[in-house]
């Protein structure tokens, strides 16, 4: 199976609402278009982005004589994937580089770090994994598995310490050594927590400021919290200066357009999509594939 069919299928149950919509022979009707922003809304996308999408697309149908919703299809991939900002860089790509992995508890960070050393392993690229979760022994453990699978070593120190001190330590070895790709993974956060997010910002600080490589802090998003994942990404936002995002978890959920709203609320680019178990199943993004998968081809 190739990537983009891994995609579609990863992405099946956001698109089964909106295949009610454009099924074959449908008229372009008023009820049409009242259907289309319901499901977008419904679809986590957000009722104001709903509503300039249908609109624009409303326009569009007028001035190009689009009368039978099957020839919509692809008109709404292309409108909707103009909502991503575009990424100046793939940090996973482009090294030297450091990055920061942040998030809530289970949005699946320990295992994107994991996964994404094991591809830099493939690619032939050197890596190294910085594990600043000391507060839990059994994210330590996970990690060291991940690592080991990868064939990437793990620096981490005794539960308790300090985790800026490890992102400062993980740093220094990564530039002594030259290494290409540098993978930190933080603890979880409470986004509701001003404590907690503080330390965060101590960690994400003392990163920036150490590390001469560019650094870049990534939200890693579980898809299934749907709405609530945007208010976490607007306060983990607000308190890191976020540079980007990776979305997980994107088959198991029929709320795909949360990936939309996220990305286009707070102007951040989409790095990776996870749409599935696999390594293979951690993408790198493009907008217009994501939407056209989100959406389905037209006939």
């Amino acid at each position: 199976m190739g990537l983009f069919d891994k995609l579609k299928s990863g992405l099946s149950r956001s698109r089964e609402a909106l295949n009610e919509i454009f099924y074959m022979g449908g008229e372009v009707d008023e009820e049409f278009w009242e259907d289309l922003e319901d499901t977008l809304v419904m679809g986590d996308m957000g009722g104001e982005l709903a509503m300039r999408v249908t609109d624009d697309l409303r326009e569009q149908a007028a001035r190009e004589n689009l009368t039978r919703a099957p020839q919509l299809r692809d008109a709404l991939a292309t409108r909707l994937a103009q909502e991503f900002p575009a990424s100046d860089r793939d940090p996973f790509e482009d090294t030297p580089s450091c990055v920061v992995f942040v998030g809530i508890n289970g949005a699946g960070k320990t295992t994107t770090v994991g996964k994404l050393a094991g591809v830099a392993k493939n690619e032939g690229k050197s890596c190294l994994i910085g594990g600043a979760d000391t507060f839990r022994a059994a994210a330590i453990e996970q990690l060291e598995v991940w690592g080991k699978r990868a064939g990437v070593e793990v620096v981490t120190r005794e539960r308790g310490a300090d985790p800026a001190s490890v992102c400062y330590d993980v740093v220094e070895r990564a530039e002594r050594e030259g290494t290409q790709l540098t993978l930190i993974d933080t603890a979880g956060r409470l986004h509701t927590s001003s404590d907690l997010m503080r330390e965060l910002a101590k960690v994400v600080n003392v990163t920036r400021k150490r590390a001469t490589m560019p650094v870049t802090v990534v939200l890693v998003i579980d898809a299934t919290t749907g709405q609530n994942g945007l208010n976490q990404a607007k306060e983990f936002n607000s308190a890191l200066d976020l540079d980007g995002l990776i979305v997980t978890k994107l088959d198991g959920t029929a709320k795909g357009g949360i990936a939309v709203a996220i990305s286009e609320q707070l102007g951040l680019p989409i790095y990776r999509i996870g749409v599935g178990e696999s390594i293979d199943d951690l993408q790198s993004f493009d907008a217009l594939d994501f939407c056209r998968a989100l959406v389905g081809e037209g006939k």
